[in-house]
C-alpha cells in the first residue's frame, strides 16, 4: 500500500499549530481546511485527464480537463472538516457520506449513516478522515466502496499511526494513503500519540 507523506514546510508549520492544545476550534477548522487543500492537490496528481481545445481571446489552445471526477467520501463526523477543502478543488465531484461511531470498548466502528451511491461504476474515490488510528473506520469504508464497484481509492488523513497503516495495508493493499505525518503509535484508548486529540471534538466541540 503506497503511503505518502506531505513533506512540505508550509504543511509542517500548520500541523504544529493543529497539534497545539491551545488552538481554538475556529483556528483548528481553518488549519484543517488548509492542510486538506494541500493533501488533495498532491493526491490528485494522477487523475486521468483528456485533451480538449479551448478558444482563448487570441486563438485556440490545446488543453486538458479531468476525465472522471472522484467521489469525495468524508467519514463523519470529523471528515466533514475536510470536505469543503476537497470540494474547493473538485467542485464538480459528488459527495457520499459515511457515518461511523466508535465503540469505546472494542474500538471498532458502527455505521449509522451511508449516502454513497450503490453503484459507482469504476469511479475513483477520495476518502477524507483526519485520523488513521486503529484503521477500523477506514477499512470499513473501503469495504463499502469495493462492494459498490469503486475504481481506485485514495485516503486523506492529517495523521496516521503505524498500527492503523499496517491494518489498512493488510486489508486493502491497493489503497493510496496521503498523510501529513506518521506518529509514534496508539495509547490504550486507541488515540494517536502524540497526535492532536479527538479531531471531531476539536473541530466541533465535545459530544
Amino acid at each position: 500500500m503506497p503511503l505518502h507523506l506531505l513533506d512540505h514546510p508550509l504543511a509542517a508549520h500548520r500541523l504544529s499549530r493543529l497539534r497545539d492544545a491551545s488552538t481554538e476550534s475556529d483556528r483548528f477548522r481553518r488549519l484543517t481546511r488548509e492542510l486538506t487543500t494541500m493533501l488533495v492537490y498532491e493526491a490528485t496528481r494522477n487523475l486521468r485527464v483528456r485533451p480538449v481545445v479551448v478558444s482563448t481571446p487570441t486563438g485556440r489552445a490545446t488543453a486538458v480537463e479531468i476525465g472522471e471526477m472522484p467521489i469525495v467520501v468524508p467519514v463523519l463526523r470529523a471528515g466533514l472538516g475536510m470536505m469543503d477543502a476537497a470540494l474547493s478543488l473538485l467542485p464538480e465531484s459528488q459527495v457520499g457520506l459515511v457515518g461511523l461511531r466508535r465503540d469505546e470498548e472494542t474500538l471498532e466502528p458502527t455505521e449509522y449513516a451511508d449516502t454513497v451511491p450503490h453503484e459507482l461504476g469504476g469511479r475513483p474515490a477520495l476518502v477524507c478522515d483526519p485520523m488513521l488510528a486503529t484503521g477500523g473506520s477506514l477499512c470499513h469504508v473501503c469495504d463499502r466502496l469495493l462492494e459498490r464497484d469503486v475504481g481506485s481509492i485514495t485516503v486523506l488523513s492529517l495523521l496516521a499511526a503505524p498500527e492503523g497503516v499496517a491494518r489498512l495495508e493488510e486489508a486493502h493493499p491497493s489503497v493510496d494513503v496521503w498523510v501529513c505525518a506518521l506518529d509514534h503509535g496508539l495509547d490504550e484508548d486507541g488515540f494517536i500519540v502524540p497526535g492532536l486529540g479527538d479531531a471531531g471534538d476539536r473541530l466541533y466541540g465535545p459530544r
